[in-house]
Formats: structure tokens, C-alpha cells, sequence
């Protein structure tokens, strides 16, 4: 299956009235199929419609309904469709067509079919805002509560496209995306630990839920999101002459970046409504217009982008709303109502981000990042990786001294010896397992990193973003909150052993789906990115299944904390680092090759299927075995070979020992930072990363934008 980008009609040799040349080459009795087409879908919507409506904890037949249409309901009845059916069934139309409608648009712009309000982040910008409101305190209705998500998701929408200069580049887009959404919401997950009294509840929320409360915020909504719809159908005929090309459209009358700004106003206007009625509904709005442009292909006049908006409309319907009723139908009303539906339009996008991948065609230019680096430090690169070790034994010991209560030096000394007071021995009894922590998984994640970065030749790779991260993270919250259910205490070693365990499974699935032609780069990426997705929906799925207090301690594992870190679990991670570490060192000569392109470790007799196999095995196992230590840490894999790269080169003898000190420096910060500056009160080291990462990441994007 090959995904077709956005279509470009052909251009006309005569200046035209803006429109005309969308009406071009449309073959006879075309408008009769996309009516018979429109129709059926139409059709099909009011029978899942009617099946909404009979599903339920209450006893609401065809039958009931039929006597509510006629007016001879009872009043328990009619209350229950008003109050309760039908609100619900409105904002699954309201927000798939919101959604739907909104990717089709920023495809066009963006020239890339994998353009969405995730991939752009502007679901994560409008959730993020509304958090904000929600953390202070600031009271608004849906409309006021769509203003908020508008601005938070044009800032993010407008960044998104400031890094991946236009999204021209699909695995640039969507490698960009991820991580400034994994930013926002790791901005986000910090407003849920630090006002967890204000923000009760929003993470479930966050997940995107259809309950409705309030049947008027839907019919406000559900108004907003047909006048934008409407405009952006009517804007059709200029994203027909946008796909043209820049020069071609301006022969053709069009202000190219008037129009286009005026397209994105209205896509990201139609996301924020949708975010600020329902919650962010993943994937939805890459699923329904994808699905349209591959039917586009076999159906006359659908290229368009008038019927293109409206068909995808539809099929953004269709799809949150048939993911509501199988939903329900398979577990139960009662038990779907503690269900976010966007968890399973998250799992359902992964699955078609997966299929995409598999009939994607590929190519160099696309799967490349700047892998180069700068060599001013080459010869000094041992010098330099001594020095950063040396700063490293520093820091971990004004980590030891930090914290709620601070220490002396000499404290340090009484307790090596055996001879502190009893406070202080309890104090670093406490503290150094969580500076060893911090240590060996920034060191664990920048190995990962390096790795990773090699076999995929992109610069802007993260294991984290393969999905190794997210399976630990099922497996670890997996026993955290079944332990907690069943009222027995999980010992640490069984919570790193099943997380290795998911961490691996998550490696396995990602192996299988990615081994064709010999793992891609490409390929490697859109994959791991639907495995991650998968892993974190079912992540989100085991934290809302839980009561608040595991819950907020969910939340606080997912975003990285050494609080509560034992001894027993750090020979694991220290153990692998070691090991494959002294193997990449090894495979140096490889890795050096494998990063270049195809042909030449080829002609040179490396075995680049082999090289990466390895690599991205060793990569999991460390990945997995960090989150296992102190959960899920983003960022460091990123930024820390990307460091050592521009300090001393691409080589890696002289780059890898240096981005392992790198990164055990990085999230060593972080923790201290994190356990410090609010104390008592304390921030998970993996916010305090992303908090740190973001702004460097966003560094890299904008300085590698012509690199497409």
C-alpha cells in the first residue's frame, strides 16, 4: 500500500479565475459516484448512530426510541436520551468531523500525508493550554475553553512548522512532531503532579473522552465546528492551486502565504474546538483524510479538495464514532465509560501508521539528518571525555549533599566511614541509590541514543521514539497498579524484570515489522513511532483504570523518577552499560560505515542487516533496563550523542565514551535540579529533562532545516 501526497493538478498554461483550474479533468458522471459514495457513508453514520443511542448503562431500545421520536417516551426515557445519548453522540460526530477535516487541510498545506493535529502538535499545544487554565484556577466555558486551545495550538502548530521548515520531509515531520509534542506534554504532566488538587481528572480527560456534561457545550461546539468545516470547503478550490506550487499559484492570482495562513487559522481553529469539547482523540485526524487520498486514487473527482474536506469530515465521524460503539459493544457501557475513546483511536492509528509504513516507498534524502559533525576537539576528544568524568564525580557528590535538608562535605566522609548520626546515614542511605540511578540510565540512554542515531542515520533519532521506552513502561505500570489492586507488595526486581520484559516485546514487534528491506531508516522510524503510540495508549489505558492515588503515582513513574530507587535494582543497568558498551567500542569501525549510506559499507563487505540488528538489540536492552530503573526518561538519547558529535566527530571511538558522560551528566542535573529547587516538593527527572531538552532539540531542528 503506497500513501499518495497531496495531489497537484496540472498546471494551466492561461491566467484563471482562483478555483477553475480545480474543476479541470474531472471525468463525466464523477459527481454522480461521490454522491452515491456520500451517501452510503451518510447511511452508515445513521445506523451506527441509531446503535449509539440504544447503548448504555440504561435500558434504551430501538423501541424506546422510536416512541421518544413520536413524543410518547417516558420522561425517564426522553431524559436520558437528552441528557445523556445524545450528547455523547454528538461530540463523537462533532470531533471526528473536526478532526478529520482539520488533517485533510494541514496535509495540503504541509505537502506531506502524514501531517495531523498530533503530528504537528497541535493537540498537545491546546491540551497544554487548557492545563494551564485548569492548574490556575481560570474558569471558562467551551467557547472560552476553545479560545485557550486555538492559542496554545496555533503556537505549537506554528513551531512545528518553524522546525521542520514546512514539513516537507516525512520523517523530518513526524520525527519533529513527536518530540515537540513529547515536550508539551511532559509540560503538561508536570502541571497534573504540582496541581494535582486543581487538575484532578485531567488525565483521563487528556486522553480524550466523549462524556458530556453539559448537553449546551456540545451544541456550541458542535455550531463552531460546522461553521469552520464550512470554511474550510470553501477554501477548497485554494488548496487545489496551492498544490500547484508556489510560482505557479501566484500566476494563477493566489496570495500564496495569505492563504495559506488563512488554511491553517481554520485547521487548527477546528482541532481546538474538538480538544477543548472532547479531549485530544489521537490519530484521528491523520486516519480519516490518509484513508480518503488512497480512495482518492480510484475515485474520480475525490482529489479534490472540496469533496476531499468533506469526505474526510465523514470518515472522521465514522471513525470516532464506530470506535465508541465497538468500544462499548465489546466490554460493556459500564466498563467503556472508564475507557477514553482516544485510547482506541490511538491504538487504531498506531496499527495504520504501522501498515503505511510497510508500502511507504522510501529514499535517502528523506531518512537523512546531518549525521556530521564538527572535529575542533577530535584530538583533545580523550582529554575532553576525562575532564566531563571527572566534572561527573563532582556533581555526584553535590548531589549527594542536595536535597530537602542540605549536607557538608564532611557528612559524606562520617558516612563512608560508618560514623555519621543516624539522620545523616539515613539521609544518604536514601540519596545515593538515587544519584547511581541518575547516572547509569542518562549513561544507559545516551549508549541507546548513539546507537540508534547510527543504524537509522538520523541526527534526530530517540530510542524513546522507537517505542522500547513505552513497552518498559506497560510492563512496569502493569505491575505497579495490578500490585496495588490486589493489595500485595511488588518487590523492585520483579517490576525491572517484567519492564526488561516489555521493553524487549516492544524491540521484538519493532524487529519483525521493520526487518523488511533490511530495516530502512525510514521504515525503522514510522514503525517505531506506531509501536510507541500502541504502548503509550495502552500506558494511558492502565493509569485511568486505577484509583487517583495510583494514578498521580503512575503519573509520576511515566515521567521519570529516581524517588524510590533501590540498590537492587542498578546492577542490571550498570552490568549492560558496561557490556555493550565495550561492544559498540568494538563495532566502532562498523557503526562509522553503517551511518554513511547504503553502497559503502556494501562494497566494503559490512553486513548492514546484521550491524543493525545489533545495534538497535543493544539499543532496547539498554533503553529498557534505564526505564525499568527510574522510569521514562525522553530527551537524553537525543541530545547527548548529538553533542558528543559536534564536539569531537562522528567517529565513534572518540564520540561514544564522550556522549555516555554526557548523558549521565544531563539526567544527573536534572534529578538534582528536580529534587532540589522545589523541596520539599519534587519534579520528575524526566520533566525536568524534557524541560531541559526541548529548547536544544528545537536548536537542532531549525539549524538542520535545510537538511531535507
Amino acid at each position: 500500500m503506497t500513501l499518495p501526497t497531496p495531489t497537484r493538478p496540472a498546471p494551466s498554461r492561461h491566467r484563471t479565475r482562483p478555483g477553475t483550474a480545480a474543476r479541470a479533468h474531472v471525468p463525466a458522471g464523477a459527481g454522480r459516484l461521490l454522491a452515491w459514495l456520500f451517501g452510503a457513508g451518510l447511511v452508515l453514520m445513521v445506523g451506527l448512530s441509531v446503535v449509539h443511542l440504544t447503548q448504555g448503562t440504561a435500558s434504551v431500545g430501538l423501541d424506546d426510541l422510536l416512541a421518544w421520536l413520536r413524543g410518547d417516551a417516558s420522561a425517564t426515557t426522553g431524559g436520558i436520551v437528552v441528557a445523556s445519548r445524545l450528547p455523547r453522540l454528538g461530540a463523537a460526530l462533532a470531533v471526528g468531523a473536526a478532526l478529520g477535516a482539520s488533517g485533510a487541510a494541514l496535509q495540503a498545506v504541509a505537502s506531506n500525508p502524514l501531517a495531523s493535529p498530533d503530528t504537528l502538535a497541535v493537540n498537545a499545544g491546546a491540551y497544554l493550554a487548557l492545563a494551564l487554565v485548569s492548574a490556575f484556577g481560570l474558569s471558562t466555558g467551551v467557547i472560552g475553553g476553545s479560545v485557550v486551545a486555538l492559542v496554545g495550538g496555533l503556537a505549537a502548530a506554528g513551531l512545528a512548522f518553524v522546525l521542520t521548515g514546512g514539513g516537507g520531509s516525512t520523517v523530518r515531520l513526524i520525527l519533529g512532531g513527536s518530540v515537540l509534542t513529547l515536550a508539551l506534554s511532559s509540560l503538561t504532566s508536570a502541571l497534573l503532579i504540582v496541581f494535582s488538587q486543581q487538575t484532578q481528572g485531567l488525565f483521563a480527560w487528556g486522553a480524550g473522552s466523549l462524556s458530556q456534561s453539559d448537553p449546551g457545550s456540545v451544541v456550541r461546539a458542535a455550531a463552531l465546528i460546522a461553521v469552520g468545516v464550512v470554511a474550510m470547503v470553501a477554501l477548497g478550490g485554494r488548496l487545489d492551486l496551492l498544490q500547484l506550487g508556489d510560482d505557479q499559484a501566484r500566476t494563477l492570482g493566489v496570495n500564496v502565504v495569505a492563504n495559506r495562513l488563512v488554511v491553517v487559522l481554520v485547521a487548527v481553529f477546528l482541532a481546538a474546538v474538538s480538544v477543548a469539547l472532547a479531549g485530544p482523540i489521537g490519530f484521528v485526524g491523520l486516519c480519516a483524510p490518509a484513508l480518503v487520498r488512497l480512495a482518492a486514487t480510484r475515485v474520480p473527482g475525490l482529489h479534490r479538495h472540496r469533496p476531499l474536506v468533506l469526505a474526510a469530515a465523514l470518515t472522521g465521524a465514522l471513525l470516532v464514532l464506530g470506535s465508541d460503539v465497538v468500544l462499548r459493544a465489546a466490554i460493556g457501557a459500564a466498563e467503556a465509560a472508564a475507557i477514553p475513546t482516544g485510547v482506541l483511536t490511538t491504538l487504531l492509528g498506531a496499527v495504520f501508521l504501522v501498515i503505511l509504513s510497510q508500502g511507504m516507498r522510501t529514499g535517502r534524502a528523506d531518512a537523512n539528518a546531518t549525521l556530521a559533525g564538527g572535529a575542533r576537539l577530535a584530538r583533545w576528544a580523550g582529554w575532553l571525555t576525562g575532564g566531563l568524568a571527572a566534572l561527573l564525580v563532582v556533581g555526584a557528590t553535590l548531589a549527594l549533599l542536595a536535597g530537602d535538608g542540605w549536607l557538608l562535605l564532611g557528612d559524606i566522609g562520617y558516612w563512608l566511614q560508618g560514623r555519621a548520626s543516624p539522620r545523616i546515614t539515613f539521609m544518604l542511605d536514601a540519596r545515593w541509590p538515587r544519584v547511581a540511578a541518575a547516572v547509569l540510565a542518562g549513561a544507559a540512554l545516551a549508549l541507546a541514543g548513539t546507537l540508534t542515531q547510527a543504524v537509522t542515520r538520523n541526527a534526530l533519532a530517540e530510542p524513546g521514539l522507537l517505542g522500547v521506552s513505552a513497552g518498559a513502561g506497560v510492563g512496569a505500570l502493569a505491575v505497579i497498579i495490578g500490585g496495588s489492586r490486589v493489595g500485595v507488595g511488588i518487590p523492585t526486581w520483579a517490576v525491572t524484570a517484567v519492564a526488561l520484559a516489555g521493553a524487549l516485546a516492544a524491540g521484538a514487534l519493532l524487529f519483525a515489522l521493520a526487518a523488511r528491506g533490511g530495516f530502512n531508516p525510514t521504515r525503522l522510524v514510522l514503525v517505531g513511532l506506531g509501536v510507541a503510540a500502541g504502548g503509550q495508549a495502552l500506558g494511558t489505558l492502565l493509569v485511568v483504570s486505577t484509583d487517583p492515588w495510583n494514578q498521580s503515582r503512575a503519573i509520576t513513574w511515566l515521567g521519570g523518577s529516581t524517588y524510590g530507587t533501590m540498590a537492587a535494582s542498578l546492577p542490571p543497568v550498570a552490568a549492560l552499560v558496561v557490556l555493550l558498551g565495550v561492544a559498540a567500542l568494538a563495532l566502532r569501525r562498523d557503526l562509522d560505515l553503517v551511518q554513511l549510506d547504503d553502497d559503502t559499507p556494501r562494497l566494503l563487505g559490512v553486513r548492514q542487516a546484521r550491524v543493525r540488528a545489533s545495534a538497535l538489540l543493544a539499543a532496547v536492552l539498554l533503553t529498557g533496563a534505564a526505564t525499568a530503573a527510574v522510569g521514562v526518561i525522553g530527551f537524553v538519547g537525543l541530545i547527548a550523542p548529538h553533542l558528543a558529535r559536534l564536539l569531537v566527530g562522528p567517529q565513534h571511538r572518540r564520540m561514544t565514551g564522550l556522549a555516555v558522560v554526557l548523558g549521565a551528566l544531563l539526567v544527573l542535573a536534572a534529578d538534582t535540579l528536580g529534587r532540589s529547587v522545589l523541596a520539599p516538593a519534587q519534579l520528575p527527572v524526566g520533566l525536568v529533562c524534557a524541560l531541559v531538552g526541548a529548547p536544544v532539540f528545537w536548536w537542532l531542528m531549525y539549524a538542520q532545516r535545510g537538511d531535507r
